[in-house]
């Protein structure tokens, strides 16, 4: 399988993106080749391997989940850039 420029302005078309006759055969090469990569992998016999979650080991140590009180109302309010006596103001996004 392979792909044509056809292909690429298709796909370019299709995210609503404007491709150069130059940037689409860039596109095109690397796109075959991301395919002859994958045709490689397809060869490769992985019939006994596990899947794997992670490609690489987690290292990241998490705090433990501990459940703590909540925030006081007035606490909450404390360090807003703007607020009334009971909620945040913030500006209108949707006219």
């Amino acid at each position: 399988m392979s792909v044509s420029k056809d292909d690429v302005l298709y796909m370019a078309n299709l995210a609503r993106l404007r491709v150069s006759d130059d940037e689409a055969k860039s596109l095109q090469k690397d796109m075959n080749r991301i395919l002859e990569y994958m045709d490689s992998l397809n060869e490769l016999d992985t019939d006994n391997v596990a899947p794997l979650e992670h490609v690489t080991e987690l290292t990241a140590r998490l705090r433990e989940d501990v459940a703590l009180e909540p925030l006081d109302h007035e606490k909450a309010l404390e360090n807003a850039p703007d607020a009334d006596a009971d909620h945040f103001r913030v500006p209108r996004v949707i006219e």
